[in-house]
Parts: structure tokens; C-alpha cells; sequence
């Protein structure tokens, strides 16, 4: 298909989520490209659920190179902005060219993708209100005080704008995607 999206992330982000990210827009033909604070080798990590923990627990995972920094993104270059998950939406949601970046592919009706921690990001940039969105349940607060409302769907779509829980939701939020994007 040739599309081109935006993913960004950064140290902490999710391993599984960038890399299925990565491989599902290639295995479609599209060209994904890696946006973070600084263009260098990311490290990323794997949250996952241990017995006994009231939360995730967090391990190194792989590696990643970006492609680019956020600051060289440009929206008009793209067919859509993936927000992905992890630890990182933590800092990113405070990177000022990132949230105007966010807010100019919404601006141009561009498609607007989030899942997990990702959706931190949407909602500091004023993205969540009047919106009906999805996240890792502890994000739950956030949306709302951003003046959505939180869905406990494994994905949906309101708009031009798609969210997903966490990496167990891919299969809904990926056939949402490619859905949306044909």
C-alpha cells in the first residue's frame, strides 16, 4: 500500500508494541518509520503480569534504532501517528514539538493511533474531550479528567482517532487500523 506512518517512542517504550507495530504496517506494504527524542539506538522494555504483584513488572527487551527525531517529523509526510506505549509516554507527554505534532495530524484529519500508555500522550495534548477512548485501565483517570470518557473495549475508534489497552489487544486494534486505513 506504500502508506507512511509516524511511530514514536523512546527509551522505556514497549517492545512488543514497537516491534509488532513495525512488522504489521510492513507486512502491508506501508513504511513504518521510528520517531524518538534523539535518533540513536533505543532501549526498549516488555511489561508483563507476575502472581502476587498489584502491577506490571518491567524487563529489558529488544533494542531499536530510530529513524528520526520528532522535532525532523513533519505531518504532512504522513498518512498517520502511532503512539506507542511502555514507560515512555511518561516523558514524551511532556515534549512540547511532540503534543503540537500530535494535535496537527488531529488538525488535518489525519488518522491518530494510540494504545496503552500511548494514550498519555493524547490526553496532554488535548485530544481526550468529547472523545470516547481505550487504555491500560490505570490511564482510565486520565482520560476522564481529560474530559473523556473510557471504554473498556479492547479497541476503538472515535473519528479519526483509534485506541487500543495494552499489547494483548492487538488483534482488535490492528484489524481497526487496517480497517480504517483502506
Amino acid at each position: 500500500m506504500n502508506r507512511k506512518v509516524l511511530i514514536v517512542t523512546g527509551d522505556g517504550g514497549e517492545s512488543y508494541e514497537t516491534l509488532y507495530a513495525v512488522h504489521r504496517f510492513q507486512e502491508e506494504g506501508d513504511i513504518a518509520v521510528i520517531a524518538a527524542p534523539s535518533k540513536r539506538r533505543l532501549n526498549l522494555v516488555m511489561h508483563d503480569f507476575e502472581l502476587g504483584w498489584d502491577t506490571y513488572v518491567e524487563r529489558p527487551g529488544y533494542c531499536l534504532a530510530s529513524d528520526l527525531t520528532i522535532e525532523d517529523a513533519v505531518a504532512e509526510d504522513y498518512d498517520a501517528i502511532l503512539l506507542l506505549g511502555g514507560r515512555a509516554p511518561e516523558y514524551l507527554r511532556n515534549h512540547a514539538v511532540l503534543l503540537e505534532l500530535v494535535r496537527e495530524f488531529d488538525r488535518q484529519g489525519k488518522w491518530v493511533l494510540a494504545i496503552c500508555h500511548g494514550i498519555q500522550i493524547l490526553v496532554t495534548a488535548g485530544l481526550a474531550k468529547d472523545r470516547t477512548l481505550t487504555a491500560y485501565e490505570h490511564v482510565r483517570t486520565e482520560i476522564e479528567m481529560g474530559g473523556g470518557t473510557y471504554s473498556t473495549q479492547q479497541a476503538i475508534r472515535d473519528g479519526n482517532i483509534i485506541t487500543g489497552q495494552t499489547w494483548q489487544s492487538h488483534p482488535d486494534f490492528y484489524r481497526e487500523v487496517f480497517a480504517c486505513l483502506k
